[in-house]
């Protein structure tokens, strides 16, 4: 029987000051400089807070900025960005998008959170993990971020869908996403198609159909269950084997929502003649073939 899993952040609480924090004391002199501990809160110059160099986040709405920075000059800086101590300055753990509205409101000192944080490994966890759970990413920018906590932070899909409060079901889907052109991945970002739109084209054979039927989504506005119905007609039609029986593509299609459930990964099934045929069970990290393997052995 495996160990105990092993946790290596601290999550989203490890970013916010355990005792509340009221807008007037961020925006009063008593917010004074840095004293030297940890979960503390210190007014710092922008100009000595470092990117965070593991930013899970690319898209960054010019618009939505600028609403930020008029109500940075308005009301001051509410909740603080969340920082690190880093070769005698300050890295940006999270809160990138309050440090740029700052920056752009011609501010010169922000209130920051400074935590203890010992490792780049850690560092990237925390950045990830706050992204994710607060909501703040598009379906591409939560993929690449579920895929480096499995890559950089060498967790399993399990442990992922553990730190960020989803269903493994929910890091396998979005993952997945990263299959797709980058045309559709585009689309993905600008809000063009939902991930529910997506989820069904992923299963389409080929990139040349999987295009297809993108253009079709974004120019003719189909529902998700439009896509849904048009990805299940497009599986290939029912035919008759050598020995006189007809192969039901709805059947196939039924084994494999029934494997997928069972196996939390993509399972394709394909039949062939004489009543034989393949099944193929995608895996996505050795971790995740342990799990996999696990589940078909019993143990």
């Amino acid at each position: 029987m495996a160990g105990p899993k092993k946790v290596l952040g601290r999550g989203l609480s490890a970013l916010i000051p355990r005792a509340p924090v009221e807008e007037v004391s961020l925006r009063s002199p008593d917010v004074g400089g840095d004293t030297g501990g940890t979960g503390i809160i210190a007014r710092i110059d922008l100009d000595r807070i470092r990117p965070n160099p593991f930013q899970p986040r690319s898209d960054f709405d010019p618009d939505s900025l600028e609403e930020l920075s008029r109500s940075l000059l308005e009301k001051g800086v509410i909740q603080p960005v969340t920082v690190r101590r880093f070769a005698g300055e300050y890295q940006l753990v999270s809160g990138e998008r309050r440090l740029r509205a700052a920056q752009n409101a011609g501010i010169s000192k922000i209130p920051a959170y400074i935590i203890e944080v010992k490792t780049d490994e850690e560092l990237l966890e925390l950045a990830l993990i706050e992204n994710i759970q607060r909501e703040e990413l598009n379906p591409i920018e939560i993929a690449h971020a579920y895929e480096r906590l499995i890559a950089e932070c060498h967790l399993t899909q399990e442990e992922v869908a553990q730190r960020v409060g989803k269903e493994r079901s929910t890091v396998t889907n979005y993952v997945r996403l990263l299959k797709l052109p980058n045309k559709i991945k585009d689309g993905l970002r600008k809000g063009l198609i939902t991930m529910g739109h997506a989820r069904p084209i992923i299963n389409l054979p080929t990139e040349k159909a999987q295009l297809k039927l993108y253009e079709k989504i974004v120019k003719s506005g189909y529902s998700v269950r439009k896509v849904e119905s048009v990805t299940r007609s497009g599986r290939k039609p029912a035919r008759t084997t050598s020995a006189g029986r007809e192969t039901d593509s709805s059947s196939v299609h039924s084994v494999e929502e029934q494997l997928r459930r069972a196996l939390g990964t993509k399972v394709t099934v394909r039949s062939k003649s004489g009543g034989r045929g393949e099944i193929i069970v995608e895996f996505y990290s050795l971790d995740d073939l342990d799990r996999i393997l696990d589940i078909v052995s019993g143990r």
